[in-house]
């Protein structure tokens, strides 16, 4: 490694290796030959004559790509597909003729793209679907344990730990149903010449329709696929591009959201992310521990929500049956997008595989507030022995108010029990008022939902995909 010019923080500090090779030169490279190994193959068992000792030359050379080659010669040429090309067919000397028959720059440029997103949509499904089962034990064991919910930041009714964790679980879902239907969309380009038409293999096959129709089949086949778009300019229609960012920023949206909680429950000290025993928190204030894991994926979040508009800008500006101007923008936008979105997927598997809940902390500050969330049950108690509920409504909520400005203006603890306890009007206790403390009481049906949610949605999920948990990550830094 060479430190005197920039280094990608994708690769070097956040990205998995696996995603890096996806989208490295090795693996695009040979995709390339791939595609011209199946578009030489396709084209002989159409008839054309391509002998097998062409095609088994073309093999043989399929993953030892001469780079020194293809780099001179783009200096010169200034075309990259032509200098590999060049280099192939320097290897390759009886097949140098057949290579690329027919097929414009396209064919393995887009073709090549599309076989790398769908394998990266892969990896980030596997990833998503580990994130997931984290976070549903997460959700189930703390499905029981009430805690302060809040709408606007404001203390509202109670909640449960696992019933908020759900909350986030089911974005994730949501993304997962979203990646799952465009990953299942995507389709190659084939082969369709410059402006789409296939009029070079018009050319080719002498005008022949029957086994031109069959060209794009056979290739998908070869590469895996079930299918290429029916009809195309040059490239696949760039908005390909832009759904397949649209997933991933889905998937940094909701990512964002639970490191936002995540960061507010720490600061209330109700739950935390993992700190390891040497980390240090801060430079200057040796004690603190900050939630840096979550800073980084809500930061990796908004890169990722950003980038998505990358190939939306470039969908919309092409022209016609092609323009160039979108292949500088390709290059950065889809392999960036997906590095990132791998490292905020590592992110959430590592905060989640590792939060620690802090139940008294939780009841502490759920009982500072409960007295006043209760109060609607206390008033229904008083009314049922005789009381008026007009009038106790008005009286409650002066003692509400009275009990606010003890807590904001003097700093007491929260007295309204103490209030309503010498308010004759309500006829109860001290005592009688603390039995109507019980948190659980107040959650509703929290810790139902969660379990019919885990129950009906994601346990059958994670069934299905139980060849592919068990992932764990590797965070760098």
């Amino acid at each position: 490694m060479t430190n005197d010019r920039y280094q990608s923080p994708l690769s070097e500090r956040y990205a998995s290796k696996e995603m890096q090779y996806i989208f490295s030169p090795d693996k695009k490279f040979c995709t390339w030959r791939r595609l011209w190994i199946a578009l030489a193959e396709t084209e002989k068992e159409l008839g054309l004559n391509i002998s097998d000792e062409q095609i088994e030359e073309l093999k043989a050379h399929a993953d030892d790509i001469n780079y020194d080659v293809a780099k001179e010669r783009e200096k010169q040429v200034r075309h990259d597909v032509m200098s590999h090309v060049y280099a192939y067919g320097q290897q390759c000397p009886k097949a140098k003729g057949i290579i690329h028959l027919g097929a414009t720059s396209c064919y393995v440029g887009d073709n090549t793209d599309i076989i790398l997103m769908s394998e990266a949509l892969e990896l980030v499904r596997k990833k998503l679907v580990n994130v997931i089962a984290e976070l549903a034990r997460f959700a189930g064991e703390y499905k029981n344990l009430p805690t302060l919910a809040f709408t606007h930041f404001q203390p509202a009714q109670p909640t449960t730990v696992g019933k908020r964790a759900s909350l986030w679980l089911q974005e994730f879902e949501m993304d997962l149903e979203d990646l799952e239907y465009v990953k299942g969309s995507l389709k190659l380009l084939g082969s369709k010449g410059t402006t789409g038409t296939q009029a070079s293999f018009l050319e080719l096959f002498d005008g022949n329709q029957e086994l031109i129709d069959k060209i794009d089949p056979m290739i998908a086949a070869k590469m895996g696929f079930e299918a290429c778009y029916p009809v195309s300019g040059q490239t696949y229609s760039r908005k390909v591009d832009t759904r397949v960012l649209n997933v991933l920023a889905g998937i940094a949206a909701s990512a964002h959201k639970m490191s936002n909680d995540i960061r507010l429950l720490q600061h209330l000290k109700e739950v935390e992310e993992p700190f390891e025993k040497s980390q240090i928190g801060s430079s200057a204030m040796a004690y603190k521990r900050n939630p840096m894991r979550s800073e980084r994926i809500a930061s990796l979040s908004r890169y990722v929500m950003i980038d998505a508009l990358n190939p939306a800008v470039t969908s919309a500006t092409q022209w016609f049956e092609r323009t160039l101007d979108d292949s500088a923008n390709k290059r950065l936008s889809v392999p960036e997008g997906f590095l990132a979105v791998d490292g905020i997927l590592d992110l959430c598997l590592n905060v989640v595989d590792g939060l620690v809940v802090y139940p008294k902390v939780i009841e502490k500050r759920l009982m500072s507030e409960l007295p006043f969330m209760a109060t609607e049950n206390i008033m229904m108690d008083a009314v049922k022995a005789g009381g008026d509920r007009q009038e106790l409504h008005e009286r409650i909520r002066e003692l509400s108010m009275e009990a606010g400005r003890n807590v904001k203006e003097k700093g007491l603890d929260n007295n309204l029990l103490e209030l309503i306890a010498a308010e004759p009007a309500f006829g109860l206790s001290l005592d009688e008022l603390k039995k109507t403390m019980e948190p659980s009481k107040y959650v509703g049906r929290s810790a139902l939902q969660v379990e019919a949610y885990l129950e009906k949605v994601i346990r059958p999920l994670l069934e299905k995909n139980q060849d592919i948990l068990g992932v764990k990550s590797e965070i760098n830094v």
